[in-house]
């Protein structure tokens, strides 16, 4: 058996303020408009599809993990302090800055729209 994975959708209150924020943080080509979604591509062709709330619509926070290298870390934590973002080394938000566990590196931090991102460089228990 075959599985990949190809894609989700992720609510935003400004998708072209999600979208530009998520590419910009991770270093990555701008979105692309696919339909009513503004799509980031991943590796394997997988994308973000951001999609916007309607006017009142509440954000339900979703978790989003990205497993990237040791050198995008490095440019991806460079930007999480250039733009002065409140960053933790924790998903509880107890202790700033980023973790060393399982001999890589993680940062915890928000997107525009409350949803929490994470980038690793190493998988959990790897």
């Amino acid at each position: 058996m075959t599985i990949s994975f190809n894609h989700t959708i992720v609510t935003a209150l400004d998708r072209q303020e999600s979208a530009w924020f998520f590419t910009h943080v991770f270093g990555l080509p701008d979105p692309v408009d696919a339909g009513p979604f503004l799509a980031v591509e991943l590796d394997h062709r997988a994308t973000l599809d951001y999609a916007q709330v309607p006017d009142g619509a509440e954000i339900v926070p979703q978790h989003y993990a990205f497993l990237v290298s040791e050198e995008d870390f490095d440019g991806i934590y460079g930007r999480i302090t250039a733009l002065e973002l409140e960053h933790w080394a924790d998903p509880h938000q107890s202790s700033t800055g980023f973790n060393r566990n399982d001999g890589g590196r993680g940062v915890y931090f928000l997107d525009p729209s409350g949803h929490f991102l994470e980038a690793i460089t190493r998988p959990y228990g790897g």
